[in-house]
């Protein structure tokens, strides 16, 4: 699943009341949009950013929407104007829509002026509920087509003008940055590009380490050189050099503390959904969890609940990108490539930190 996927909104459930209470205090702006809280006393109701000095907890109650909180008497507040999130969500999604439709990348004034926002503010905005620039966002969707393309078959050149670029220089940037590699050795398997590989035990278990010169490309427990070779058949894979033994070190310490590789240097490729989404698994704090809707929701895409589970599967570096701290809505533990009971042991490390 990937960014171009079109998936049918649907709403979350309404949180309980004790996980609500807990988003206002915290003002979560990742929980903007699930619920609304109703102030008996002033008979306002907020999002859960709002800035506002907090009500008394027993003043306080939670309705699903702005439209449920009208209708059971409140006025929505003026500082944090909860009715706006709907239309900001709402300008979002018919921005992407209208750079997915754009033969070429349309400029930032064309993509404001088409959902009837200035063109800094709405830059702002996108970027608050996508975690991406509209630039940025037009880049990934070229560099995904250009993934497709070269999976089609057909020469390098052809595919880069049927993925709408006017010259292959921009392609070749947008490539090593969306697909870490060129389309060259995309479309080889990885032919031309090495990548240097170790196995290095930690407190779960034998890890695989592997990075290219540009930085760590996988991370993973239980798989050794044949499944390396197997993602990329056609690199250069060779044995670990004294810069990889470094790293991999910092990587098994991540096990047991999350902070050690912080400033890990990272080659992966993905969609500009996926890289929004690893984006916000990596803002998660240690000791926390998140549903999948959640980090759907952080990323403006509150509808894309499945995506958002398929992105964190197809997540390169375990632990380093922690989608073990994803949950499903009812609090079990959803899935987990390299087994739940790792997922749980690693959960229950951060938790007694």
């Amino acid at each position: 699943m990937n960014q171009m996927t079109r998936l049918s909104p649907s709403a979350p459930a309404l949180p309980d009341d004790d996980a609500c209470w807990a988003a206002f205090m915290a003002r979560d702006r990742a929980m903007d949009g699930r619920f609304v809280g109703c102030v008996a006393t002033t008979g306002i109701y907020c999002k859960p950013s709002c800035a506002a000095r907090h009500p008394r907890r027993e003043n306080m109650s939670f309705l699903p929407d702005p439209a449920a909180a009208r209708a059971a008497g409140f006025r929505a507040c003026l500082r944090c104007r909860p009715d706006e999130i709907g239309r900001d969500r709402l300008a979002v999604e018919a921005a992407v829509a209208f750079i997915e439709a754009a033969e070429e990348a349309p400029l930032l004034e064309q993509v404001a002026a088409h959902v009837g926002y200035a063109p800094h503010h709405f830059h702002r905005l996108f970027k608050r509920e996508t975690g991406l620039t509209p630039a940025a966002f037009a880049r990934g969707l070229r560099a995904e087509r250009l993934k497709t393309a070269l999976d089609q078959g057909g020469s390098v050149t052809e595919a880069i003008y049927e993925a709408g670029y006017n010259a292959p220089s921009r392609a070749y940037a947008d490539a090593e940055a969306h697909l870490g590699m060129t389309p060259s050795a995309w479309k080889d398997g990885g032919r031309g590009v090495t990548i240097r590989w170790r196995i290095v035990d930690s407190s779960l278990g034998p890890m695989l380490v592997a990075a290219t010169e540009k930085g760590l490309c996988r991370i993973s427990f239980g798989e050794g050189e044949a499944e390396l070779r197997a993602r990329f058949p056609h690199a250069d894979v060779r044995r670990a050099d004294p810069a990889l033994d470094a790293m991999a070190g910092r990587v098994a310490a991540l096990v047991d503390d999350p902070a050690a590789g912080a400033d890990l240097p990272v080659d992966v490729r993905g969609t500009a959904f996926q890289q929004a989404i690893w984006a916000a698994l990596r803002a998660i704090p240690p000791g926390e969890t998140r549903s999948y809707g959640d980090i759907a929701a952080a990323i403006g895409r509150p509808g894309a609940v499945r995506a958002a589970g398929t992105a964190c599967g197809d997540n390169n570096l375990a632990v380093l990108i922690p989608c073990h701290r994803v949950v499903r809505s009812d609090g079990s533990m959803g899935g987990y490539a390299w087994g739940l009971d790792r997922k749980r042991a690693l959960l229950a490390r951060e938790t007694l930190k």
